[in-house]
């Protein structure tokens, strides 16, 4: 699956509370599942599902901001030396 596919999924299950929800209540949410990332990685449980909560809350925000991850990630990363 590319990114695109699942920020389609993302938006086509979720978009519609997102937006209602609000761009910052959804980064409530994405900092919230960090946090139990964060704990799953100390107790070595469920570091998969957390990982993938995050990515999951991390589309929501980009569909809300209308931001195209996938791109976003190429102009980022493919274009430059990469991360610092």
């Amino acid at each position: 699956m590319e990114i695109k596919e699942a920020q389609k999924i993302i938006e086509e299950v979720y978009g519609e509370k997102d937006r209602e929800r609000g761009v910052y209540a959804d980064l409530v949410w994405l900092g919230e599942e960090l946090g139990e990332l964060f704990k799953a990685v100390r107790e070595n449980k469920s570091i998969e599902e957390e990982v993938a909560d995050v990515f999951a809350w991390l589309l929501s925000v980009a569909n809300v901001l209308g931001i195209d991850v996938e791109e976003a990630f190429k102009m980022k990363y493919l274009t430059s030396q990469g991360p610092p």
